[in-house]
């Protein structure tokens, strides 16, 4: 069975994010990208599968410009066995992303394909679902637990709801999210990192895939949300307890 994982490259977590002066975006410039931390879960999801003898084969895939190599590289010093990198110049909206998925299970025939439930850089926590409609496939979002019947060809999920828990049976193939209480992603090894420089990167190409990269959506304009006021140091509960009465709901 082969697994096909989605990992995209984003502005790392732990990076203050900047508006660009002109106001039509973030500042992405001399800022420390890294893989998407739902996009490492997924992927570790799919190592563990494989080393668990579920599997025979993980092929991460990235999609964007040149440096989303560099994330592929990441994801096979991980463990990956293969990469495809989709090099796309403009923005990639999650219908976009979708409709190239569905090209590439097509020709990859994946039995399985397990993306992050979101990115961080945008929250949409729309791709998985696209693609599973798209392809017809059965789909398990926001998993917390996986677990594979090779011989039935059956995956079941259980996934976090409002009300507790749901599990969900679904038959093969199917398109799981992950949630971030799935699994601990794991380190890539120095030595790892150094073999995955050598390792071929397959790349296709939007038109290649017969995919045309258009979007209904216009970003007219990012700012920052406005800045928080100050906290102030009360000297008493009974004043802590009248100014959550008349000025806690003033922003």
């Amino acid at each position: 069975m082969k697994i096909m994982v989605a990992v995209k490259r984003v502005i790392d977590y732990a990076v203050k994010i900047r508006v660009k002066p002109d106001k039509t975006g973030v500042e992405s410039q001399n800022v420390k990208m890294s893989m998407n931390p739902f996009c490492e879960i997924a992927l570790e999801e799919a190592l563990r599968i494989k080393e668990g003898g579920m599997a025979s084969e993980v092929v991460a895939v990235s999609m964007g410009p040149a440096h989303c190599v560099d994330t592929l590289r990441t994801g096979l010093a991980m463990g990956a066995d293969r990469a495809i990198h989709v090099d796309a110049t403009g923005p990639l909206y999650p219908l976009s992303v979708a409709k190239l998925f569905k090209a590439l299970v097509e020709l990859e025939k994946p039995a399985l394909l397990i993306l992050g439930k979101q990115a961080i850089d945008d929250d949409c926590n729309q791709t998985g679902q696209m693609v599973a409609g798209l392809l017809g496939w059965p789909q398990g979002t926001f998993a917390s637990k996986v677990v594979l019947d090779k011989e039935k060809q059956l995956a079941t999920v259980d996934r976090e709801v409002d009300g507790g828990l749901e599990t969900l049976c679904m038959d093969l193939p199917a398109v799981i999210t992950t949630d971030l209480r799935l699994n601990q992603p794991r380190y890539a090894t120095l030595p790892n990192i150094m073999k995955a420089k050598s390792k071929v990167i397959k790349k296709y190409t939007p038109q290649e895939l017969n995919v045309e990269i258009k979007s209904d959506l216009e970003v007219l304009q990012v700012t920052e949300p406005p800045k928080r006021k100050a906290g102030v140091i009360v000297s008493s509960v009974d004043e802590l307890i009248d100014k959550l009465k008349n000025e806690a709901h003033v922003i």
